[in-house]
């Protein structure tokens, strides 16, 4: 992650390191659609997962342990970019027949919900809710249960081995994302009740 602390200023620098790992991450992207589905290399694939997975935590850290590595631009793009692998690989594993549909259905009809409560915060000067730890563990889960299952995929004894530990983060990881979307939810309630609303075209 390459947000700040909580009252953290931000700068407006463009050209860091963890800006630099979320762009490459976002690009590595079309490369895993590709060799997923089109030219069926399953093992690159994977390759792909884990250095994404690999860079996201490396992004965070350096943004968290060098101050001049934080930025506006990071505090968004890594967030987004992370958004976009939590609704492409799971898709694009269902396209695969790797993970069943009704999996991705759950993934994101959870985003869905949440999604339209954002003209709720937005109408109490709100963007968005304080990312809670549950979610954090949950994509993380999420993230290391599809390569994993990925990696099951197979004919051999460690394949299946590796496949039935990946389920289990995805289920483990699932579980988790569901109770922060509830979580998100119950905040959001909390919100409509003790801030008033903003009046149309007024600033906070």
């Amino acid at each position: 992650m390459n947000a700040g602390d909580a009252g953290e200023v931000l700068s407006d620098r463009v050209l860091t390191i963890p800006n630099a790992l979320s762009v490459l991450r976002l690009i590595l992207v079309p490369v895993f659609i590709y060799l997923l589905l089109v030219a069926h290399a399953n093992a690159w694939a994977v390759g792909v997962l884990m250095f994404s997975g690999f860079s996201d935590w490396a992004d965070g850290k350096i943004a968290r342990l060098f101050d001049n590595q934080s930025s506006r631009l990071g505090a968004l793009l890594d967030p987004a970019v992370d958004r976009i692998y939590m609704l492409v690989v799971p898709v694009v594993m269902a396209v695969g027949g790797i993970v069943p549909w009704w999996f991705v259905a759950t993934l994101i009809g959870r985003d869905a919900v949440l999604a339209l409560t954002l003209p709720i915060l937005r109408s109490r000067g709100l963007t968005a809710l304080t990312v809670t730890y549950v979610g954090k563990a949950a994509t993380f889960a999420l993230m290391s249960g599809f390569p994993l299952v990925l990696l099951g995929q197979w004919d051999a004894l460690w394949s299946r081995v590796i496949l039935a530990i990946g389920w289990a983060f995805l289920g483990w990881g699932m579980a988790m994302y569901l109770w922060s979307g509830a979580l998100y939810l119950l905040q959001t309630a909390m919100v409509v009740r003790q801030v008033p609303r903003r009046p149309a075209g007024g600033r906070v």
